[in-house]
């Protein structure tokens, strides 16, 4: 379409929208795409994991609200862990899905940083649930305490994964590296291909404190625990020897 059927701002607007749209699909993710056939298996694939995923943790949900017995301290990282994940298929693969029934990114270069950011936040978020979960477990079985159990910690653990994932997912939508396409096109995530110093320090970060000491952390502890049980059942069997 001709940019002379326009006038004015309109005419503008639409300059801007149409080299924003080129860069997006310009970009060396969005060359290597899929077949049509390969479209429609990942169309498949992501319908299922939107549908069941969904459903899965709303019941999850729907659960913990009903059944009172269910809300403990450390089932509420439980329920965290479920949130995110139902609002990543949600607000997230609900995208993905529609960009890959049409083989293309639907939404531009603002829908593809909101999809970038909601999946980074919302997965981010997961894992620190994670971490705490076995860090709780750690503590609870090697660490005597004498005070019950206590709902505190646990919201205060659910708030801090929040604000830390803000952490780290707000800096690329404020100009420290950036969201870009990913994959077959139909998806967007961290520029990772962009070579630049800021970049390049925002992805150290990222692996660093978002993936290798969550890891790190989970690994020792549950490693703890697994000494810990090895430990009670060496006393046990010498008790009955």
């Amino acid at each position: 379409m001709d940019t002379r059927m326009f006038s004015g701002q309109d005419g503008l607007n639409y300059s801007f929208n149409l080299s924003d749209e080129q860069e997006l699909l310009d970009t060396p993710a969005y060359r290597g795409r899929l077949s049509p056939t390969g479209f429609t298996v990942l169309s498949v694939v992501l319908g299922f994991i939107m549908t069941f995923g969904f459903l899965n943790n709303f019941v999850v949900l729907l659960l913990f609200c009903k059944f009172k017995k269910l809300r403990t301290p450390v089932n509420m990282l439980l329920l965290n862990i479920s949130v995110s994940d139902m609002l990543v298929c949600l607000f997230g693969t609900t995208l993905s899905f529609a960009s890959s029934v049409r083989g293309k990114w639907l939404l531009g270069r603002s829908g593809c940083s909101w999809y970038g950011f909601i999946n980074s936040c919302f997965g981010i978020v997961s894992l620190i649930s994670l971490v705490i979960l076995a860090y709780d477990r750690y503590s609870t079985l090697t660490v005597y305490n004498k005070r019950g159990p206590s709902y505190r910690k646990p919201l205060l653990a659910v708030g801090g994964s929040w604000l830390y994932s803000l952490l780290w997912t707000v800096p690329p939508l404020l100009g420290w590296s950036s969201y870009g396409i990913e994959g077959a096109g139909t998806s967007c995530s961290v520029s990772w291909t962009v070579r630049t110093a800021q970049s390049h320090a925002y992805i150290i970060c990222l692996f660093t404190f978002c993936l290798g000491l969550p890891v790190l952390v989970m690994v020792y502890c549950y490693g703890r625990l697994l000494w810990a049980v090895k430990q009670v059942g060496k006393c046990h069997n010498n008790v009955l020897n």
